[in-house]
């Protein structure tokens, strides 16, 4: 009785195995797939782990979808509406996402980059409030986005082009940015504490109020960027390029600016207070007002 049992319960175990794995493996709803690909719309729809690689999905309607784990590779998702979509740890990799409503999608962990393919377009895509936590954006077109209030912590934007994107009060403390292009980017109230923007282009960018602390920003292009009132304390800034930029009030406290060029730079009210100014160019600079205490090399 006692063997029949045993028999009868390893049985039981094993559908339940075969069934859990079938889950696992198939978590998307059969009838939402067919209906996406008939209508090319479905939303709220189901489609976790969903199997769409290289899909024509052009202008589909995918409002709060659910697209956690799904393969887009390649995909085109042009002038498509994913606003609220769940988009974690989904595999967008080479996908044309141009145009495409990205606004409060969940879209941490999600790849994004180019993966040694053609890069990922996300030219005029809508992102504001999108969650992008750790998101692989590297070399990622994204020029003229609405990334305003995105969540981009940690986030992989190496080489990333974001010319004219918004990025207000959006989060990308720690997020690597090296070779980035943000030329007239607005970056107001952004948070890039400790962030790597080493050699980035930021012509004419927007700063007010951005927290860059312990940021790197060696070899950075700032020409005529707008940073009053930014937070840029023990900011590595050598080799820095500051001309013509407007630091009216930030804070540069222990901010390293070897061989920066800050000529004709607005420096007034500064705080550059145990700063490192060691042959960097001050020509024409303004420094009315400016906070020098313990400023090295000045």
């Amino acid at each position: 009785m006692k063997q029949k049992k045993s028999i009868l319960a390893v049985i039981f175990s094993l559908i339940f195995s075969i069934f859990f794995l079938s889950g696992e493996m198939f978590a998307y709803k059969e009838s939402d797939l067919k209906k996406l690909k008939d209508t090319n719309e479905c939303i709220g729809c189901d489609l976790s782990k969903a199997i769409l690689k290289g899909a024509n999905l052009k202008g589909a309607n995918l409002s709060k979808a659910i697209l956690k784990n799904a393969n887009l590779r390649g995909a085109n998702l042009r002038g498509a509406n994913l606003s609220d979509a769940n988009l974690i740890e989904a595999n967008l990799s080479d996908a044309n996402l141009k145009g495409a409503n990205l606004s409060g999608a969940s879209l941490n962990l999600a790849n994004l980059s180019d993966a040694n393919l053609i890069e990922a377009n996300l030219s005029d895509a809508n992102l504001s409030d999108a969650n992008l936590r750790g998101a692989n954006l590297s070399k990622a077109y994204l020029s003229d986005a609405n990334l305003n209030g995105a969540i981009l912590n940690g986030a992989i934007l190496n080489g990333a082009i974001l010319n004219g994107a918004i990025l207000t009060d959006a989060n990308l403390s720690l997020a690597k940015l090296s070779l980035a292009k943000l030329s007239l980017a607005k970056l107001r109230g952004a948070k890039l504490r400790g962030a790597n923007l080493n050699d980035a282009i930021l012509i004419r960018a927007d700063l007010s109020d951005a927290n860059l602390i312990e940021a790197n920003l060696s070899g950075v292009d700032l020409n005529g960027a707008i940073l009053k009132g930014a937070n840029l304390s023990s900011v590595i800034l050598e080799g820095a390029n500051l001309s013509d930029a407007n630091l009216s009030k930030a804070i540069l406290k222990n901010a390293i600016l070897k061989g920066a060029n800050l000529s004709d730079a607005n420096l007034r009210g500064a705080n550059l207070s145990d700063a490192d100014l060691s042959d960097a160019n001050l020509n024409n600079a303004i420094l009315s007002g400016a906070n020098l205490n313990g400023a090295r090399g000045f």
